[in-house]
């Protein structure tokens, strides 16, 4: 990056700093429109704990999900605007409601994991390293950071450990229900290691917002006590020469 290009970088992290606290409230003020319309039981402290910091706010979250979808036959993507929701669980599922849900499948059918995501918008390039920096430590290895235009510093809390399993085409169950259990049994494993996963970023953070908070305290009253030394030093030296 040249110095034309830094000189700009930092004035739009400046601007962005200066709209921080609009964004929150903006953000934190709006009505939930997903599907659950709540945050998951799962990281409902990770995301309040977020949202009670000065410097972050949380704008987007999954705790992680099995989810069979029933796409548009022969489409190549099974997209969210083009399929319809068959079984969804935040949590471990069952093999025969798994089962149950597919007989109502009438497109092609796919039973998905989908990890734990967050995105939280961060005050300062600083504190959005501080978040990246615990999100791969535990774990969340596809994590990364993204600046705006308008200086909206974002994190990403992302993982790879995915599944997409097609089950069925034009309504058709293409599988055995022995196959089936067979999947279900590898979403289940993955949906527990992502839970350790949130409980391990969980604590991780907090160790690390608390740690950062200490850090601040001490260096603001080292700064004071300076500040005291050269005002002590000065007055000293006005007495010497009195």
């Amino acid at each position: 990056m040249c110095g034309t290009e830094l000189y700009f970088f930092c004035l739009v992290v400046m601007s962005g700093a200066n709209t921080f606290g609009q964004w929150k409230k903006q953000c934190l003020g709006k009505v939930d429109f997903s599907k659950k319309g709540s945050v998951d039981e799962d990281i409902g402290h990770v995301v309040s704990f977020l949202n009670e910091r000065e410097n972050y706010f949380t704008t987007s979250s999954c705790s992680g999900r099995i989810v069979l979808v029933d796409g548009v036959p022969d489409s190549p993507d099974v997209r969210k605007q083009n399929c319809s929701w068959l079984f969804v669980s935040h949590g471990k599922c069952a093999t025969e409601d798994v089962v149950s849900a597919l007989r109502k499948s009438s497109g092609d059918a796919v039973l998905k994991f989908e990890p734990f995501v967050l995105h939280v918008q961060c005050k300062r390039l600083e504190d959005a390293q501080l978040l990246h920096s615990v999100a791969v430590d535990s774990g969340f290895r596809n994590s990364g950071i993204t600046v705006g235009k308008k200086g909206k510093i974002i994190m990403a809390v992302r993982s790879t450990h995915c599944l997409e399993v097609p089950l069925g085409h034009k309504g058709e169950i293409l599988v055995s229900e022995e196959y089936i259990c067979f999947v279900v049994s590898i979403a289940n494993l993955k949906m527990e290691e992502n839970l350790k996963r949130i409980d391990r970023f969980s604590q991780c953070l907090m160790a690390a917002l608390q740690q950062e908070q200490s850090t601040c305290s001490t260096e603001g009253e080292n700064k004071e006590k300076s500040a005291y030394k050269r005002r002590r030093r000065r007055q000293q030296r006005d007495l010497v020469r009195l």
